[in-house]
């Protein structure tokens, strides 16, 4: 499957399910890829940010991508809860098996202090964090495929905003121009960057409702406002 095929289609509550239904297995896998591909980023930034060593958190998010792959999270009901709620709690259990596997009794013991105890409010951060920084990404793509795949002004001009946040227009347009190869005046420079910003609140307001069983309003400014996102669409909420 080209990976154009594969951003092009919404990861909904959805996808889950047909990862897991009877059907052709060719399809399946198919669909069981996307989820591997749709989630894996923040997969790995969790279980890196829990273990410090990197072969085992290599080792560990490996084993969450085997179990997509292999259809273990066909219980999956969005009745029960987030997707990302009941992965990160299949993650973390991954982890106390692994360290209970290894003997590693104090790290075991530690590993559930870690969990349990004073980093609970961090574990939750460090888990919040990669998934923000997944839909982001996952934004990011679908604003460049909107471009035919290749950065264009829009992409790029906000692009320089996010990366210089303190530039002004004057230097902003400076850059924009040099990566364009075109002269880019301050004023229609800001003018490009409104637009870019809107386009890319638009394209996150649908990365978030794919990954929603209720796209209702509420829903969504609720999913936002959990992933800390709500700065970047508050003129379209």
């Amino acid at each position: 499957m080209s990976e154009e095929r594969i951003e092009a289609i919404q990861t909904r509550w959805s996808l889950v399910r047909s990862a897991h239904m009877e059907g052709r297995p060719e399809s399946i896998a198919d669909m069981r890829r996307m989820l591997v591909l749709r989630y894996a980023p923040a997969v790995k930034r969790y279980v890196g940010a829990i273990v410090r060593d990197n072969d085992d958190a290599d080792e560990l998010a490996q084993d969450v991508m085997l179990r997509l792959m292999r259809g273990d999270f066909a219980g999956a009901d969005p009745s029960k809860g987030r997707f990302r709620d009941l992965l990160k709690t299949a993650i973390r259990n991954m982890i106390r098996n692994h360290w209970e596997k290894k003997n590693r009794r104090r790290t075991t013991d530690a590993g559930l202090d870690l969990v349990q105890d004073h980093s609970e409010q961090e574990q939750e951060s460090d888990w919040t964090a990669a998934w923000q920084r997944s839909v982001l990404d996952h934004t990011w793509a679908r604003m460049l495929a909107e471009e035919g795949g290749q950065p264009g002004p829009a992409y790029l001009v906000l692009k320089l905003r996010t990366e210089f946040p303190e530039a002004s227009s004057d230097e902003l347009a400076d850059r924009l121009s040099k990566q364009l190869r075109s002269e880019i005046r301050p004023d229609n420079c800001r003018q490009m960057l409104r637009r870019a910003r809107a386009k890319f609140a638009k394209h996150l307001l649908d990365e978030v409702r794919a990954g929603l069983d209720d796209e209702s309003d509420s829903r969504v400014q609720e999913e936002l406002a959990s992933l800390g996102l709500l700065p970047w669409v508050r003129d379209l909420v």
